[in-house]
């Protein structure tokens, strides 16, 4: 019987279009839009200027504090102008943007196909390696990797966890890694573990990938600790919680971390970027993205600079389909609807999904008719109505007491629901007002 977590969960049409898609790497566009704020916590600070030569890897703004990641250049250039400029937000953010002009790296980037295996480095210099590199976590959280590295006094790890899963509805891109780069993904794993002080690592794979599994395995049987275990397909399975309790049945409590459990969880493509930051001295520039669309010409797995506009992806792609009704960064279950394909590729960003407007037509939103079903479906176990219905009407306090916070915005309930309630809406903006409230209460 696959491992699988115990409570909640459904199961939504796959729609893995593109998995047989190989990477392409996309040609460079002329011109980068690159964020400052790519990551949990507090904003890089530019350290450059309008009229700025820079070449690909270099800094271009500074973390500012622990919590916090580098932005590096992905591109050789000049900059425009440092400006506030649209994002996936859907708000203006400060970015830089860059001209580009021919594709010239900073020196000490190793960009040879050639896989190093061997390593020398302590744990606090891979740390301090992924902290300069601006590694943060690539299944879409983007937690600066460092912070999760550095493992507070009393707190110990003797199992790390790297997630393969890739459960969101078309997204392949993971998958793709998997396929692809598989030996530098387990290196990159054997770093975390030296990290981590660990001797174990588990590999969690969706049974939907059979071929990922197969190449996966076979690979680390070649690396010490490393196991592979393929996972139920059922929608949260990727989701870090869910993972934890199905592959090491430990349950992280509620406001607590993976670390309370004595474990860290890792994307499948931190690790890849952590072999490239530790081994290749290349900074996070570039990722894989998804673009796919059950009307999209050409589904596509390409790999792209950091700041690349949505357009240049979609265009690859064979452009955007006269039927499009909505356009969403990541899968269709946790991702969010973009107005402009002009925002830029950030750290975050592993899909493009074009749904077409009988997909996005959204059926009229009805009464609760206290069916459960939300509460069935919920992997946390709360109850989704309730913290909708809290939030309407401006309980707060309510709604925190009712673990609002522990919502990990899955969607499971909003694809449940049979009324077509807006439950994930909702809850995300009560989760916004709450936090407050808690950031409030600590700064007296």
């Amino acid at each position: 019987m696959s491992k699988t977590f115990p409570r909640g969960g459904v199961h939504p049409p796959e729609n893995k279009i593109s998995a047989d898609a190989v990477i392409e790497q996309l040609q460079l566009a002329e011109q980068v839009i690159i964020p400052i704020a790519q990551h949990i916590g507090a904003p890089a600070s530019p350290v450059v200027n309008k009229g700025d030569a820079v070449k690909a890897g270099q800094i271009i703004a500074t973390s500012q504090g622990f919590v916090s990641a580098n932005i590096h250049s992905s591109v050789s250039g000049k900059v425009n102008k440092v400006d506030k400029v649209l994002d996936s937000t859907g708000y203006k953010q400060t970015c830089i943007v860059i001209d580009v002009e021919g594709d010239e790296w900073v020196e000490n980037v190793d960009l040879s196909p050639e896989i190093k295996k061997e390593f020398d480095f302590s744990g606090e210099e891979i740390i301090k390696k992924c902290s300069d590199m601006g590694i943060v976590g690539m299944g879409g959280a983007t937690f600066p990797s460092h912070v999760k590295l550095s493992l507070p006094p009393g707190k110990k790890c003797n199992v790390l966890i790297i997630n393969g899963v890739e459960c969101e509805p078309y997204l392949t891109s993971d998958h793709r890694l998997m396929l692809e780069r598989g030996e530098e993904i387990l290196i990159g794993t054997t770093i975390l573990m030296k990290a981590l002080g660990v001797d174990r690592a588990m590999v969690g794979i969706e049974n939907n990938k059979p071929d990922a599994i197969s190449h996966m395995t076979l690979l680390a049987s070649e690396f010490k600790g490393i196991e592979v275990h393929g996972l139920k397909v059922k929608y949260p399975q990727g989701c870090e919680k869910q993972l934890i309790k199905a592959l090491i049945n430990r349950e992280v409590p509620s406001g607590g971390l993976p670390m309370d459990v004595g474990t860290v969880v890792h994307n499948v493509g931190t690790a890849f970027a952590v072999y490239e930051a530790v081994q290749k001295n290349k900074p996070l520039i570039e990722r894989v993205v998804t673009i796919t669309g059950k009307d999209i010409p050409r589904p596509v797995n390409l790999k792209v600079r950091i700041g690349t506009p949505l357009t240049k992806l979609v265009e690859a792609a064979g452009g955007l389909p006269e039927q499009t009704g909505k356009i969403v960064n990541g899968g269709p279950m946790m991702g969010k609807a973009v107005g402009s394909l002009d925002i830029p590729v950030t750290k975050g960003i592993s899909g493009l999904v074009l749904i077409n407007e009988a997909e996005a037509k959204r059926n009229v939103t009805g009464p609760c008719i206290r069916c459960a079903k939300c509460i069935s479906a919920c992997p946390m176990g709360l109850e989704p109505y309730l913290l909708m219905t809290l939030t309407e009407k401006g309980f707060k306090e309510k709604a925190e007491s009712e673990r609002i916070m522990d919502c990990m915005e899955c969607g499971s309930c909003s694809y449940i629901c049979p009324a077509n309630r807006p439950l994930l809406d909702y809850i995300r903006l009560g989760k916004w007002f709450t936090g407050k409230i808690i950031r409030e209460r600590m700064h007296k």
